[in-house]
């Protein structure tokens, strides 16, 4: 029964279950919109345009960016890095090699089901966002059967993506400003945070600290030099000497007997 199970899941690796028809929410939503270039517009990074060694590195820069959000100097791809310098793979496959990253798949797959890992994926690597559940499920079912690897490819192999960035242009979200509202799509990193609820809960984050001491800003001409008197002002008040009290005593508890006074020698007048 085993030997069946493990022969059945190598043949469907092997096939691959066709993708699932899937159709988008709104049919505006694959129509190419009218926009005007302004200042909110995304910012293209392609191959096609690089006069200098600056400019690649900026472009390497906004694929680290596209795909991790951020990227450490110890989770930086070298090789794929020289390799992309020498012109031995183009960007496509400069973002492949991210995808299937020990980066990419710890950040993203392993903290994430199959369902949630796909949303973030096809938002970094289509520039959108999924259409419906059904996309999701559609693309869950090739994680599922064709692993990471199969997903990926069949991603960047898409008719969409060769369309809209091709072998030589970076990756990112389209559609950003939308003409008829005031503010454009939330950017993805911040609508689809790389750790779900689940295990921002057991990471224990985010956390909340609240300060019971309020605490103020001295400009720093305002602020005491040393020697200054005034830095001395709080410890001086602090200082509480401790003095001999008074005794406070009733008059109806003073005896006669103990209140000196002069004897008059006999015989005196």
């Amino acid at each position: 029964m085993k030997v069946f199970k493990s022969l059945k899941k190598t043949e469907a690796k092997r096939l691959g279950i066709p993708l699932l028809n899937y159709a988008p929410n709104s049919q505006n939503q694959r129509v190419a919109g009218y926009e005007i270039p302004g200042d909110e517009q995304p910012v293209i990074f392609s191959a096609e345009n690089l006069y200098s060694s600056g400019d690649l590195d900026n472009l390497i820069g906004a694929a680290y960016r596209q795909i991790y959000f951020h990227a450490f100097k110890a989770d930086r791809e070298t090789f794929l890095e020289s390799q992309l310098r020498n012109g031995q793979i183009t960007v496509r496959q400069f973002i492949r090699g991210l995808l299937l990253s020990d980066r990419y798949k710890r950040s993203f797959y392993e903290l994430n089901n199959n369902y949630r890992f796909v949303e973030q994926t096809v938002q970094r690597v289509l520039g959108r966002d999924v259409y419906s559940e059904k996309e999701k499920i559609a693309w869950s079912i090739v994680v599922a059967t064709k692993g990471i690897e199969g997903f990926v490819d069949q991603l960047l192999n898409s008719d969409e993506y060769l369309e809209s960035f091709g072998d030589d242009i970076v990756p990112y979200q389209r559609r950003r400003v939308l003409p008829g509202r005031d503010q454009g799509e939330m950017p993805f990193n911040i609508k689809s945070p790389r750790y779900d609820a689940y295990y921002r809960k057991i990471l224990g984050f985010p956390q909340f600290v609240w300060q019971s001491e309020v605490r103020r800003f001295t400009p720093q001409e305002k602020q005491g030099k040393a020697g200054d008197p005034a830095n001395f002002l709080g410890m001086a008040r602090g200082i509480r000497p401790r003095t001999n009290p008074i005794p406070r005593i009733s008059a109806q508890n003073i005896s006669l007997d103990s209140v000196p006074y002069r004897k008059i020698p006999a015989g005196a007048k």
